[in-house]
């Protein structure tokens, strides 16, 4: 490459992001289809499995601000390569569980605790690091790949697990995955770089480009936004309890919805793992799609419209695709519509991170992580209540339930300016 070259080394690396995160849902989901398995292996009841799927998402979200801190703290590069080993380490314990062990539910509990919180660094940091790569004009596409990589990590999970199930067992599948999520840990250390100045294949055109469309050159910043800024923000409230019930909700297609097919709706395995694909594949395509038009919006008509106008929509018709769904008498279509509506659900995907990133600047892993610890709250209730919501009154509430959540987290974004960022509300110097 020419001294005056064009490089584009941000988007090979947006693309690493995005299969780092479809490995780190792979690890992360693979227990949803081998759940009944493991289930029926240690006599585990569906609401001890509740548990069991939950306590990734507590361990997850509870060290949220941790990684987020991490990540603004040791940068992107590092903490993202050692959150990939660790959770990598614990995929492969979670298979090594005897089946004479006693108080093996606790084991589990532990192991999947403890995996979530390796897994929690993986969006902070992409965050973190996007704040310093990519141009405010780009970052609504840039995060719809990588949130397309959570489609196509959960989409690729239930055919990849049921055939090593099938072939050699539910244990090896987990070491695979184990595998998986180590190669693709170290090659993002290879890779990466904190600072796009740092990288040696950053050509000079493109470095101008990354720092012309990030922060504002001419203003300095002594430090990191404080917590006291962050906490009194209505925009921060007004993402953070919007993601939260989008967090809700889409879990709900990451654990219960392939049981929900087989036992509910009487879909064989294969068949199940075949329909369990279609939301996964749906919020693929959505969260780019997605991120594309939310940066041509934003170009055309401003932010306001472009991140807060296209996660209204895409909330909003979630919640009619869920309702409609539920209702359709046929499993198929039931499904279909169902996949449309965590289609639209993606939609809105990229304007969460696209703007924390933008309100938190030097801080962008804190403000994500803190709106990302409430997201893994809401999924973590979604795990444990789903079923319990099915037993005492139908599925169908539980799908109606969670619309009902969609309507809300569209609603929360009208408060959101995005045209606010963090380090506005504080004492500046000239540079």
């Amino acid at each position: 490459m020419s001294a005056t070259g064009a490089s584009r080394v941000r988007w090979l690396l947006v693309w690493w992001i995005a299969l780092v995160g479809a490995v780190s849902y792979l690890d992360r989901v693979n227990i949803s289809i081998a759940g009944h398995t493991i289930a029926t292996d240690f006599h585990l009841s569906e609401p001890q499995l509740g548990l069991v799927f939950s306590a990734f998402t507590i361990g997850y979200g509870a060290f949220q601000l941790v990684g987020g801190w991490a990540a603004d703290r040791f940068g992107p590069r590092r903490t993202l390569t050692f959150g990939a080993v660790w959770w990598a380490a614990f995929t492969i314990l979670t298979a090594s569980v005897p089946l004479s062990m006693a108080g093996a539910l606790l084991v589990f509990l532990l192991v999947r605790f403890m995996l979530g919180a390796g897994e929690s660094v993986m969006y902070p940091s992409s965050n973190r690091w996007m704040a310093d790569w990519i141009p405010k004009v780009e970052r609504g596409l840039a995060n719809g790949i990588i949130f397309a990589g959570v489609g196509a990590g959960a989409a690729i999970t239930p055919p990849i697990i049921v055939a090593i199930m099938v072939y050699f067992g539910w244990r090896e599948a987990f070491w695979v995955c184990g595998f998986l999520g180590l190669m693709v840990g170290l090659g993002w250390y290879k890779l990466a770089r904190d600072r796009p100045e740092d990288h040696p294949a950053v050509s000079p055109q493109e470095l101008k480009t990354i720092r012309e469309g990030t922060l504002d050159p001419k203003v300095t910043l002594e430090g990191r936004v404080p917590w006291s800024v962050i906490l009194k923000s209505k925009d921060v409230w007004g993402i953070t309890v919007s993601y939260f019930c989008y967090g809700y909700v889409a879990y709900i297609f990451l654990t219960w919805f392939f049981i929900y097919l087989t036992t509910v709706r009487g879909l064989s395995l294969k068949k199940g793992s075949l329909y369990t694909m279609l939301p996964l594949i749906a919020m693929s395509a959505c969260s780019a799609l997605g991120g594309l038009i939310s940066d041509a919006v934003s170009r055309r008509w401003g932010r306001r419209a472009g991140r807060c106008g296209i996660a209204v929509f895409g909330l909003g018709l979630a919640a009619v695709l869920l309702t409609l769904g539920a209702l359709a008498a046929s499993a198929t279509a039931g499904a279909v519509i169902m996949a449309g509506g965590a289609g639209a659900l993606y939609l809105s995907q990229s304007s969460y991170w696209a703007l924390s990133a933008d309100l938190g600047g030097p801080s962008a892993g804190s403000v994500s992580g803190f709106m990302n610890m409430w997201a893994q709250a809401g999924s973590a209730i979604t795990a444990v209540l789903t079923p319990i919501i099915a037993i005492h009154l139908s599925w169908m509430a539980s799908f109606l339930i969670a619309a009902g959540f969609c309507v809300v987290g569209s609603l929360a974004w009208l408060i959101v300016d995005p045209d606010r960022p963090l380090i506005a509300r504080l004492p500046v110097k000239e540079a």
